[in-house]
């Protein structure tokens, strides 16, 4: 059984729906998942200001990281790029990648932004960029779900990672589709396949030394 990591950032809140939904599916696959967040960067007054969403899920540390066989990263779109937030804490895994701790492990990435593509696609694969260098293995959203190649809708979702928009076209707000959530639903569970084989992989290779030396 796999050990996965959910860890997000979320101003309004569709970040956070959609970790749920890749939550969801990660257990359906038989993995063990957590829900962390980054820490907020603005103060009080600046997050009363610009409307931001309070969450309550438990704050993570860079440390933590190590513990997990898979990491699904989330974050909104900030023109073309992760947020500020998310960017500050993968800027912490310093110590980490000094010492190989996420070699081998598999991230996986879904976005939002407040208009249609938006730099979704943009800001998924600069972080595959970053996560390469930590040595993970990256995985996207494959068209084995199909959702992402329906055109009877306005929808996120790309090969690259699951999606979803924030503003309808009238400027009022819009919750994640039920095709975005299935799409999330759908990564969660193809991370979870993938990362359990790897990490019993890792685990045979991890006592080779030691049956070699006995």
């Amino acid at each position: 059984m796999s050990k996965i990591l959910v860890l997000y950032y979320s101003a309004y809140g569709h970040i956070g729906a959609m970790a749920e939904a890749i939550a969801e599916g990660a257990r359906e696959a038989g993995a063990t998942v957590t829900l962390r967040r980054v820490p907020e960067l603005m103060d009080e007054a600046t997050m009363l200001k610009a409307g931001i969403r309070r969450d309550e899920t438990p704050v993570a540390t860079p440390r933590e990281l190590a513990d997990y066989d898979a990491i699904v990263f989330g974050t909104p779109t900030r023109f073309g790029n992760m947020a500020s937030q998310m960017k500050n804490f993968i800027d912490q895994l310093g110590g980490l990648w000094t010492q190989n701790a996420l070699v081998g492990k598999v991230a996986s990435v879904f976005t939002s932004s407040e208009s249609q593509h938006g730099g979704q696609e943009h800001t998924i694969l600069s972080m595959h960029a970053i996560l390469m260098h930590l040595g993970m293995v990256t995985v996207g959203l494959p068209y084995t779900f199909r959702g992402q190649t329906r055109m009877d809708e306005i929808t996120g979702g790309s090969p690259y990672g699951a999606t979803t928009l924030a503003i309808n076209a009238d400027g009022s707000s819009r919750a994640p589709s039920a095709n975005e959530l299935a799409g999330a639903r759908h990564q969660g569970r193809y991370v979870a396949e993938i990362a359990g084989p790897l990490a019993e992989r890792r685990q045979e290779l991890s006592r080779q030394p030691q049956e070699l030396a006995a």
